[in-house]
């Protein structure tokens, strides 16, 4: 399928960026359900050090913002932030008013000292010097629920956060304990990560579409939790049959109910194939000790799940076996493998360290 986007957007590491470089101003990322716009607090937290307080605004009252205290002696109170902000601290802060546009009004409206340039505050506590907040929220053709009036627009900067493609979904998942399974079916299924934005999706059985009445679909935060089913399934009967190496890896009905309640059933039909995609994977043992005569499997979805199972288990002492057995498929998935490897910062050095991988990166250097 086709994509065209006109819409100006940022991705999450681009917002990150423009938080941490302009600590006066407030910005509003807006993007799909689920795309990962909460992650950006994650990011600031790698970059600055700063604590950080998370808001979720929603299911926030008035006393979960500030209380008044009552100064008997001058028959005046003052409003006093709860310490879940950590501004008695005196440190910067990075806080995330989290779907603040779907907020109650009072909520919205005890939060708004925050937005001001000058003399932010919350309650009569000063927001500490140099800290970080931004607000969240969905769009407006989400259908969802959000809002925000004319006096807050003109206090923030929008940014749509673009919804992450297959291409950079699998970059994150490569380093962050995602199941090769899911990556390996996010690779031959990368319209599962499309948008109903981009205007060539319908008929697109796994992505959210606005004012459908849908269950569950498929979006980077539900992948994630779908992994988290996946990396289980031994423990609740969700593979039928001993995962030894020499019995079917075939998903149970338990393990696609609950890929069903999390990515929608589409998806947990096609997940459950890639998963039956492992009977005809070589084992480890007879691809890292036999390379030239390990089998070769010639569905494309046997080669993502073993290539993407492979950056996660290759050590310095199986990777030139594994490169050996890698370059006997179609040289994509050599390209993958190795670019995944060059990318990731917890596995690259130790992929640099073998002269037969960095000749190749030497070799192709434009493909990173």
């Amino acid at each position: 399928m086709t994509t065209v986007t006109t819409r100006i957007t940022v991705t999450l590491k681009q917002a990150a960026a423009l938080i941490a470089a302009c600590p006066r101003n407030r910005f509003m990322l807006q993007g799909e359900p689920g795309i990962g716009k909460s992650a950006v607090i994650t990011i600031l937290e790698q970059i600055t050090g700063y604590g950080v307080a998370y808001m979720d605004v929603p299911n926030m009252d008035l006393g979960d913002i500030a209380m008044p205290v009552i100064d008997k002696e001058t028959k005046t109170t003052t409003y006093y932030p709860n310490a879940r902000f950590q501004f008695h601290l005196g440190k910067p802060m990075i806080v995330m008013l989290d779907e603040f546009s779907k907020g109650a009004d009072p909520v919205k409206n005890m939060l708004h000292p925050m937005l001001e340039v000058n003399n932010p505050r919350l309650g009569d506590v000063p927001v500490p010097a140099g800290s970080l907040l931004f607000l969240t929220g969905n769009l407006g053709s989400d259908g969802v629920g959000d809002n925000i009036k004319a006096h807050t627009k003109m206090r923030i900067t929008v940014l749509e956060v673009s919804k992450p493609d297959s291409k950079q979904w699998l970059e994150w998942a490569a380093y962050n304990n995602i199941n090769p399974v899911l990556m390996a079916w996010v690779d031959r299924t990368p319209h599962a990560l499309a948008s109903y934005r981009d205007g060539d999706q319908q008929g697109n059985p796994f992505i959210f579409f606005p004012h459908t009445g849908q269950g569950a679909v498929v979006t980077p935060r539900t992948l994630e939790l779908a992994s988290n089913i996946v990396w289980a399934r031994d423990k609740f009967g969700g593979t039928a049959g001993k995962v030894d190496g020499t019995t079917p890896h075939k998903a149970s009905p338990t393990l696609i109910a609950a890929l069903a309640g999390t990515v929608g059933e589409a998806a947990a039909t096609s997940i459950a194939a890639f998963i039956a995609h492992q009977d005809s994977l070589p084992s480890w043992k007879e691809i890292t000790e036999s390379p030239m005569t390990a089998g070769v499997p010639e569905q494309h979805g046997a080669l993502a799940v073993l290539v993407y199972a492979a950056i996660e288990r290759v050590t310095k002492d199986t990777l030139p076996a594994f490169l050996t057995y890698i370059e006997r498929a179609d040289p994509e998935w050599q390209c993958i493998f190795n670019i995944a490897l060059a990318r990731s910062p917890r596995r690259q050095a130790m992929a640099f360290a073998c002269k037969a991988f960095a000749d190749w990166v030497t070799k192709n250097e434009d493909l990173l």
